[in-house]
């Protein structure tokens, strides 16, 4: 985040070896101004929506089902991006004085919420897939000991994806100023720079736009047979989850793979190198707003997440408030509360929230 970017792509020096001396000067100075503010903005909603999706999982759900679990988790996953952000905000306009082991553990933690945030995205979408178009088989394998058992797995896999930016960044003094980004060993920087980008790539688009064009094709086709209302609902929350996904992260991929083969694209300059530069500030910024947007997903079209979190602000933030009328807000919490029995919980289970 010299813009982050995790660096993984970039430094305003341009110490992957690129040829063209550009100073990076005009770069530096729009970071400055544009990511701490926003950056902070980040910070204060996405810490808030998510811990509140966590407590609503956690004290009023209790984690009756695989997809609480994995809903579980991707909040987990976003709080990991918001408690690095005021790191990387004050980086933006200042040197990095937070030494190498922040700098290696910041990183590591930035792609481990990256990472896992769509490994979990990829999982609610398969969760959705066997609960719809294999509902019978679902019945065995969607389980809370399978949810966190694969869950365990995703995170292991996620921590081995972001292996290379704990061990590659390290911070240190380039020029006039320190840094934290990104260094390969001299006698392949491109083939590491490359293989990095592309992993990032793949992993993080190709790969969940695939499996997510096949499993919604194959529940959309299920769903026109059967045409079921409750169903339908099912979808609604995570295909949004998705969708929201692609929009939020797509400009960044798409900038930082122009930005990293741009030598092999076309030809570049120092007035072309800023304008990556700059899309890569944006497009980033824009993905890290993505870690505010499924809470909000969630109170728009999950349901039960409405009445928990209603219930909630009754009992702990307006029953302080007006303490003359405690007995309103228990009578309106006990009415909310009773809306889960038996009978509503696979309604639960297969809305998600």
């Amino acid at each position: 985040m010299e813009n982050q970017t995790m660096d993984w792509t970039e430094t305003t020096e341009f110490d992957y070896g690129d040829s063209a001396p550009c100073s990076g000067a005009e770069e530096k100075h729009f970071a400055a101004n544009l990511l701490p503010p926003l950056y902070s903005l980040v910070v204060i909603f996405g810490l808030t929506g998510n811990l509140l999706v966590v407590l609503i999982l956690v004290k009023y759900k209790r984690l009756k089902s695989m997809t609480d679990i994995y809903l579980l988790n991707l909040a987990v996953s976003d709080l990991l991006f918001v408690f690095s952000l005021p790191f990387w905000a004050y980086y933006a306009a200042h040197d990095w004085i937070f030494g190498d082991v922040l700098c290696k553990m910041l990183s590591g933690v930035y792609l481990l919420g990256f990472y896992s945030g769509i490994f979990f995205i990829i999982l609610l979408t398969l969760d959705r897939y066997l609960a719809i178009v294999h509902a019978v088989f679902a019945l065995k394998a969607r389980t809370v000991t399978y949810g966190i058992l694969t869950s365990a797995v995703t995170w292991a896999v996620a921590i081995f994806a972001s292996v290379p930016g704990i061990v590659f960044h390290k911070a240190q003094k380039e020029h006039t100023r320190y840094t934290c980004s990104a260094h390969y060993p001299s006698e392949a920087t491109i083939n590491w720079k490359y293989s990095y980008i592309l992993k990032m790539n793949i992993l993080g688009l190709i790969v969940p736009m695939l499996i997510m064009i096949f499993s919604y094709s194959q529940i959309l086709r299920t769903l026109l047979r059967c045409r079921n209302e409750k169903k339908q609902k099912a979808v609604r929350l995570i295909f949004m989850i998705m969708i929201f996904y692609f929009i939020f992260w797509t400009p960044f991929h798409i900038s930082s793979f122009l930005h990293t083969f741009q030598s092999s694209l076309f030809l570049t300059n120092c007035e072309i190198k800023g304008q990556l530069e700059k899309a890569i500030q944006v497009t980033e910024t824009i993905s890290m707003v993505h870690c505010c947007i499924n809470p909000v997903i969630y109170a728009f079209v999950g349901e039960k997440f409405r009445k928990y979190l209603y219930a909630f602000f009754r009992r702990h933030v307006a029953a302080h408030l007006c303490k003359k009328c405690p007995g309103l807000y228990r009578e309106k919490l006990e009415r909310a509360s009773s809306t889960f029995t038996p009978s509503t919980a696979e309604h639960d289970i297969s809305t998600g929230l």
